[in-house]
């Protein structure tokens, strides 16, 4: 048994990380300041005597004795972290000091969840690790794109001045139970809006892509590249290949729902790309990882759950 700290553990992908290690027998120290996290998603744990919550704002020191550290701490969509940009910004460089600094302490192995937001709007296609990404660093987008960027620096400096144990993995779009009502995320926004009835909203005109994994995926990829050899430190993409535009999304999601909403076009947001897909071929060789469940059996779950929330 591990005692493990799960930093934004409230969140969506967070708690459902949560889940799957206190199954797997672990201890597990969640740890949420409840900016975008709820305490909804964890409340079914809070009687498990291997569980405890912990609020806190990981921009603030925290002395704990733990093995291993899963950094998930910061606001994930555009309207949550556009909404206080300066604390985004910090909780993805402060947050990453204080947890590097904790993992230093105590000797823990540390993982942290990068974005795919770090190849901002890419020229490559689809996107390896070896690419080093084109971001606007005075955008809109910037507070996120630019604060996981400083976080993946820390964590290789602290690994190569301190020999800390790291781990970096690049999260690609991710979706499933749990996902805030109100996160601006195109997923959830696009099954909201079919189940009340509401216009869809499309931002430009729907060609841009995305590659969507289910949030079941994407916590076991997670969990093995924690568990991975310990030379290997990342980064490493973990997405679902499988792309689709904005417009295929929203027309499937409109029939799975039996919809009877309108597609309706905006204008597109700054730096908004125009292109997302993972290459996971890393992964593949490296963790015997890739995505199992379909997009149309992952919207199935997710729709169902939205419809127990609404």
């Amino acid at each position: 048994m591990k005692r493990i700290l799960v930093t934004g553990g409230a969140g969506f992908l967070g708690s459902n990380l949560c889940d799957r290690l206190i199954k797997q027998g672990n201890e597990v120290l969640c740890l949420d300041n409840f900016f975008t996290g709820s305490k909804d998603n964890i409340i079914h744990l809070l009687t498990n005597s291997r569980f405890e919550l912990i609020r806190h704002d990981i921009i603030n020191p925290i002395f704990l004795e733990v093995d291993q550290i899963y950094n998930l701490a910061s606001p994930a969509s555009p309207i949550h972290y556009q909404y206080n940009p300066i604390k985004t910004i910090k909780t993805n460089v402060m947050g990453t000091i204080n947890t590097l600094g904790l993992a230093k302490r105590v000797k823990a192995r540390i993982l942290l969840a990068s974005t795919s937001e770090v190849y901002g709007d890419p020229e490559v296609h689809p996107q390896k690790e070896d690419y080093w990404g084109r971001v606007n660093p005075i955008g809109i987008r910037s507070c996120y794109d630019e604060g996981k960027r400083a976080a993946e620096c820390l964590m290789m400096d602290y690994h190569r001045q301190n020999n800390v144990d790291i781990k970096i993995v690049r999260i690609f779009n991710t979706y499933g139970a749990r996902m805030a009502l109100n996160d601006g995320r195109v997923v959830s926004n696009f099954i909201v809006q079919s189940l009340k009835g509401e216009n869809i909203t499309v931002y430009g005109d729907g060609s841009q892509t995305r590659s969507f994994c289910y949030v079941d995926d994407m916590v076991d990829g997670i969990i093995r590249m924690m568990g991975s050899r310990e030379d290997f430190s990342g980064p490493v993409n973990l997405g679902n290949p499988d792309e689709f535009t904005i417009l295929e999304l929203a027309k499937t999601v409109n029939r799975m729902t039996k919809s009877r909403s309108k597609i309706i076009f905006k204008s597109l947001p700054q730096d908004d790309p125009m292109q997302r897909k993972p290459d996971i071929s890393l992964a593949r060789e490296t963790l015997g990882w890739q995505p199992r469940i379909s997009l149309e059996e992952g919207l199935e779950s997710t729709i169902a759950y939205f419809r127990s929330v609404i």
